[in-house]
């Protein structure tokens, strides 16, 4: 875990995107919007980045992850 230190106050630790990534490792589902052969789609990412599913629309894609009992969580 890196430091960062902000003048005047203490060290805050900041957690690597590895670190990020075993967080919600198996119960955290991204959800990003994407196009596949002309077509809209949402794409879903597990916390590793590691892409897990791809849906035709969002409620499905956000069905798909709660079923597999994961949380769904959007990204920009």
């Amino acid at each position: 875990m890196n430091t960062q230190k902000t003048r005047g106050q203490v060290s805050i630790p900041v957690p690597t995107r590895q670190q990020l990534a075993e967080l919600g490792l198996g119960g955290l589902a991204y959800v990003r919007a994407v196009v596949v052969d002309g077509q809209s789609a949402f794409a879903i990412f597990g916390a590793d980045g590691q892409q897990i599913g791809l849906a035709p629309d969002r409620a499905l894609a956000d069905a798909a992850i709660v079923q597999h009992e994961m949380v769904p969580v959007s990204v920009h």
